[in-house]
């Protein structure tokens, strides 16, 4: 077999185009949180925090030396901010996730308590059935 034609055989197994799917709706989803993050939920609390803008927070360990223009040194900084940013995401992200989860569980334990239907009986066991009531009526 051919690599080429084993990797065909391997792209198109159903779980690995499901999970291309999901990689891209993933990642459509983070920037739809990075989006409500930064422009819906960031200002209110900044507006609360009189003004304060999140995203540029930060620690300066090492300003930046721009006296010499033919040696720029960057400036060194933990950027807090955009941490807090990222954290809020990720939370609306797990809660996205846990409220699915939950949804699906709770169908599938719906699915698992609805009482199962019985199957009908084979059709020899239906007829020995009425041969028996027949018998029965007889005596």
């Amino acid at each position: 077999m051919s690599m080429l034609t084993e990797f065909k055989e391997f792209a198109m197994r159903g779980n690995v185009i499901d999970l291309a799917v999901g990689v891209v709706i993933g990642g459509a989803f983070g920037k739809i949180v990075t989006s409500l993050v930064n422009d819906v939920v960031m200002p209110p609390i900044g507006m609360l925090t009189g003004g304060m803008d999140f995203s540029q927070l930060k620690w300066v360990l090492k300003p930046a030396d721009t006296s010499n223009p033919a040696h720029k040194v960057a400036e060194v900084a933990i950027q807090y901010g955009m941490f807090i940013n990222t954290l809020i995401q990720f939370l609306i992200i797990a809660f996205s996730i846990f409220l699915m989860v939950k949804a699906i569980n709770r169908l599938s334990r719906r699915q698992e308590s609805a009482p199962p239907v019985p199957a009908a009986p084979p059709a020899d066991v239906v007829l020995l059935g009425e041969i028996r009531d027949l018998l029965s009526r007889r005596q």
